[in-house]
């Protein structure tokens, strides 16, 4: 897994979810564009991944909440992992705030992609 999460750049694409619509998943955004991995099978894996715009603003209550330091490259990690678990994310702030559960078999990768922070996030 460590080999496809350094290496995630290659596969993922923007586009639009018309030309994303055999993305192995996607995520939208809400400016029409859509973000897809392309990543081989992973037998025994399960993949998510979660896009923002890096310059979108924080919306004040999730500031005010959780902190502006990092927060999409935090955010986008937290949704991924509430993807992978099946968890909505009202629950998930709940119990983690926007942080990883020590126990979490998850392993995950945070990048920028141009104007984009995405997470890439597998579980078994």
């Amino acid at each position: 897994m460590p080999a496809l999460l350094g290496a995630a750049e290659r596969h993922l694409r923007v586009g639009t979810p018309a030309e994303l619509a055999y993305a192995v998943t996607r995520s939208h955004l809400g400016d029409g564009r859509c973000v897809g991995w392309y990543g081989p099978a992973t037998p025994g894996w399960r993949v998510a991944i979660d896009a923002e715009r890096a310059d979108a603003e924080i919306p004040p209550a999730l500031a005010r909440r959780f902190g502006r330091a990092d927060f999409w490259a935090r955010w986008t990690r937290a949704e991924s992992l509430c993807k992978l678990a099946a968890v909505p994310v009202a629950a998930w702030w709940r119990r983690h705030g926007l942080a990883v559960p020590p126990d979490t078999p998850a392993v995950w990768r945070t990048l920028r992609i141009d104007d984009l922070v995405v997470t890439v996030a597998f579980a078994p």
